[in-house]
């Protein structure tokens, strides 16, 4: 009974999510996860845990009604970790429930353990006490995700030295936080907080914050963050990182200037979990920080291996992630005619939010394609004004001979939901004349889209108003 369809290696959103498609199919289907609980980054240490910090954070400090009450309902008292932890605990023990209970509904066995192959086909498993024994499977899929890299000239062995993992762990908030890397870790981290009333410092060896996105957005959101606090320091990078007497530690920059602190994160990306897998016995080799090279359907070199999630790099989302498995298994089952989508949505959790999907201004014009952008404010959106939100913006970029969508932008509320309209349109190959037509429920912030629609409308006339 040590034989199986698919063996999977590693329990977070990737894995779990190959496992269930293979099941549901009626495959037999092993999943192997060396954590004390299935889950990954995704449930336990990253994706839910960070965003339920996230929303505790904007509930307890009263960020989201100070606008709407009009009066002052700042955080009057010292929050505990265990108060800010209680709803990460709450979703995160949930979820896991409603996970495990599809596996044991859909007859995937799940083996506890670290695994790694002895060949090919064949993995070995070594459980919490050391017993080890082997599962063989026709097809394999490698999901072992990433963990945070440690970059040298930290003391991570300091009680107020972290990695983003370990972030979630703390017993007291920090008085003053640095953050080293203003990536999308360290920007959400900054934002949430600084939200709590933590003084935050933000450091980056680059000019602009998350230099991916459209500049509109990504301005809007360092504005949004210097508003709630954080202080940035661009162009720089640390050169030593020195626990001192008295609790706090010292940050010397390459500038000179010198920061203390008490808490230091240093988000400086993630390194692919490959090391202990023994690949070289599966034939495969890893490329830098442990990646596996794969195709469109998500095969290794060695085609009845798969491979999804964090070990194949970016853009290493949970979203994408479970995506990536769900094609991978149906290209080695046979199952369906399914392809990774073309299009991908990227949500930003900082305070204020963002996401975006298709091309940036920036990306638009250096294609040469003639275009025209349509904006639609939150402050003009009655649902915007119900709740708060002054800030937040949509913006669409149109190609101007055809009005057809290109890029999506979103600042504010609910921006990661507010982008799914856009993304359904573009995938469709629609434009202007689908907002145009379409009829959104009032006060809605859906109803941005026909707003910024005739605005891109008008502006192509030009008419702008």
């Amino acid at each position: 009974m040590n034989e199986f369809d698919l063996v999977v290696i590693g329990g977070g959103p990737a894995g779990w999510s190959g496992a269930n498609t293979a099941a549901a199919f009626g495959k037999r289907v092993a999943l192997i996860e060396r954590a004390a609980s299935i889950g990954g980054a995704g449930l336990n240490t990253g994706t839910l845990p960070s965003k339920a910090l996230r929303e505790s954070a904007l509930v307890i400090s009263g960020w989201r009604a100070r606008k709407l009450l009009g009066i002052d309902v700042s955080l009057e008292r010292s929050v505990t970790v265990p108060e800010l932890a209680y709803h990460a605990a709450h979703v995160r023990d949930a979820m896991r429930e409603q996970m495990e209970s599809r596996m044991r509904r859909l007859d995937v066995t799940v083996r506890r353990g670290a695994g790694r192959f002895v060949d090919p086909h064949t993995v070995e498993v070594t459980d919490p006490t050391g017993r080890r024994s082997q599962v063989s499977g026709a097809v394999i899929l490698v999901a072992t995700g990433s963990t945070p890299v440690q970059p040298p000239g930290f003391p991570f062995d300091h009680s107020r030295v972290h990695d983003s993992d370990e972030l979630l762990a703390i017993s007291a908030l920090p008085e003053r936080l640095a953050v080293v890397g203003a990536g999308v870790i360290g920007a959400e981290y900054a934002g949430t907080f600084a939200a709590l009333g933590v003084k935050v410092d933000l450091i980056d060896g680059r000019d602009r914050l998350l230099p991916f996105l459209d500049a509109d957005i990504s301005a809007g959101i360092a504005a949004g963050l210097q508003r709630n606090g954080v202080r940035f320091h661009w162009g720089e990078r640390v050169v030593s990182c020195e626990p001192r007497a008295g609790g706090s530690i010292e940050l010397v920059l390459s500038s000179g200037r010198i920061l203390s602190v008490t808490d230091v994160l240093v988000a400086a990306g993630r390194k692919s979990n490959t090391d202990d897998l023994r690949l070289d016995l599966a034939d495969l080799a890893v490329g830098e920080r442990g990646l596996l090279a794969v195709n469109g359907s998500y095969q290794s070199a060695v085609p009845h291996i798969y491979a999804a999630g964090d070990v194949v790099g970016a853009p290493a989302l949970a979203a994408t992630s479970m995506e990536q498995a769900r094609v991978a298994m149906a290209h080695a089952f046979d199952l369906l005619d399914k392809q990774m989508a073309s299009l991908l949505p990227i949500g930003i959790y900082t305070i204020p939010e963002a996401s975006m999907v298709g091309d940036t201004e920036t990306a638009v014009q250096v294609s040469g394609v003639d275009y025209v952008v349509g904006r639609a404010p939150y402050a003009y959106n009655a649902r915007g004004r119900l709740i708060g939100d002054d800030g937040g913006f949509l913006k669409l970029i149109f190609r101007r001979d055809d009005m057809r969508l290109l890029g999506v932008h979103v600042l504010g509320e609910q921006a990661t939901e507010v982008v799914h309209i856009g993304l359904l349109a573009m995938l469709q190959d629609a434009g202007a004349e689908l907002f145009n037509r379409a009829c959104f429920n009032y006060p809605t912030l859906g109803d941005l889209y026909k707003y910024a629609t005739y605005d891109a409308m008008l502006r192509r006339e030009g008419r702008a108003v």
